[in-house]
């Protein structure tokens, strides 16, 4: 594979790394709160399960929407959902949530005493939940990347299906393993959850650029999707919204954060 191709889905999959992450930390807060009336030797098996799951779903998913992803209609309805996701979370941040913080939102969502088995299926359901999001984000960055030498998988160029799994898997181990650095990187920064959606908005937009793109509509150039010009244009709002995120946020110390954890 050339060293640009290399350099090109390295760099996808760092992003795809870093939106997970950032995304994840609620997850794994609300996962926390769902287990947290089980005996502590039944909690790591509740996550354990519910996370194996989590595996598995993400890679039937996105194995069946690798026959699906050339349908302009899929790819309409995935750019509304993902715009809609990203315009509901930043509307209730800003306008109704505005001093809520990660912790206290998890436990808004708290889910009520259950039992083993029923906790299990809750975690289940919450992890197909947030899969949905992170697998169409995924799929709206990937599916203009060039295509490799790698045979197909399922409807999509191997290449594109591995970057895809790949940070959809790494998401759901961060979202286990690695939540609680990313906890504290959101109460320090606390404007990159904004920053991470608007992030999650944007890639809808490339999503829909992909769709007006579609050969059975032809709003856009069909190789405009996959032009420099626009790749460029993406990446570069991309960085500006992560930096605008990161310097514009009000930086919080450490011991308030160390009583939480």
């Amino acid at each position: 594979m050339e060293l640009s191709l290399l350099l090109e889905y390295g760099w996808v999959l760092l992003v795809l790394i870093l939106l997970e992450g950032i995304l994840a930390a609620d997850n794994a807060l609300v996962l926390a709160i769902m287990v947290k009336n089980l005996p502590e030797d039944q909690r790591k098996k509740a996550l354990f399960y519910g996370l194996a799951g989590a595996f598995v779903f993400r890679f039937a998913s996105l194995f069946v929407i690798s026959f699906l992803i050339d349908v302009w209609q899929v790819q309409a309805i995935g750019s509304l959902y993902l715009l809609f996701m990203a315009g509901n979370h930043i509307i209730r941040k800003v306008w109704f949530n505005k001093d809520e913080s990660v912790e206290k939102k998890a436990e808004r969502k708290k889910v009520g005493a259950a039992g083993f088995w029923g906790t299990v299926v809750k975690v289940e359901v919450a992890d197909i939940a947030f899969a949905v999001d992170s697998i169409l984000a995924a799929v709206a960055l990937a599916v203009t990347l060039p295509n490799t030498p790698i045979a197909n998988i399922g409807g999509l160029d191997g290449g594109k299906f591995i970057v895809i799994l790949t940070g959809g898997l790494i998401g759901v181990i961060i979202m286990r393993f690695a939540a609680t650095i990313f906890v504290k990187l959101l109460h320090k920064r606390p404007g990159l959850e904004i920053a991470a959606f608007l992030i999650v908005g944007w890639v809808g937009i490339k999503l829909a650029v992909y769709t007006l793109s579609h050969p059975a509509l032809a709003v856009l150039p069909e190789e405009f999707a996959e032009s420099t010009t626009w790749k460029i244009t993406f990446y570069t709002v991309l960085i500006l919204i992560a930096l605008a995120g990161w310097f514009l946020s009000d930086k919080k110390e450490d011991s308030e954060m160390e009583e939480m954890i």
